[in-house]
């Protein structure tokens, strides 16, 4: 429950979340490429990278809560949160974006989340809920 709570506490926050930290962001990631690390590196990489893990636990919430359903079913479940989270941004939050991007990142992080919750159930370290 305080994941979800997170979750639409980050999704509807008024302004968007890394507009703190953007300069140091961006500071960080030159002093990043100074080093070498390829220009692909960059915020738009880390933004999508955010959007994936931040709906990881999702998946796998679902995974273990919902262990009998296929994979793309659960899936729908992060591709249903994800759409609410942008529609609700689209009609209610003027200062953040709706993007079809982080509907299809964050529906990667909960198919991510799902694989994960599986392949532990599989290999005996994670049991799954009995249903």
């Amino acid at each position: 429950m305080v994941y979800l709570a997170g979750l639409a506490l980050v999704g509807f926050w008024p302004t968007p979340v890394d507009k703190p930290i953007l300069g140091t962001l961006t500071t960080v990631l030159k002093y990043l490429h100074g080093l070498g690390v390829p220009d692909w590196f960059d915020y738009w990489f880390v933004e999508a990278s955010a959007n994936v893990a931040m709906f990881i636990p999702l998946g796998i919430l679902a995974a273990t809560a919902l262990p009998t359903k296929p994979w793309w079913q659960l899936a729908t479940i992060g591709l249903l949160a994800s759409l609410c989270l942008e529609f609700g941004q689209l009609l209610f939050i003027s200062a953040r974006f709706s993007s079809l991007g982080d509907i299809v990142t964050n529906t990667c992080g909960a198919v991510t989340g799902i694989v994960c919750a599986r392949l532990f159930a599989r290999t005996g370290r994670v049991k799954l809920a009995e249903v």
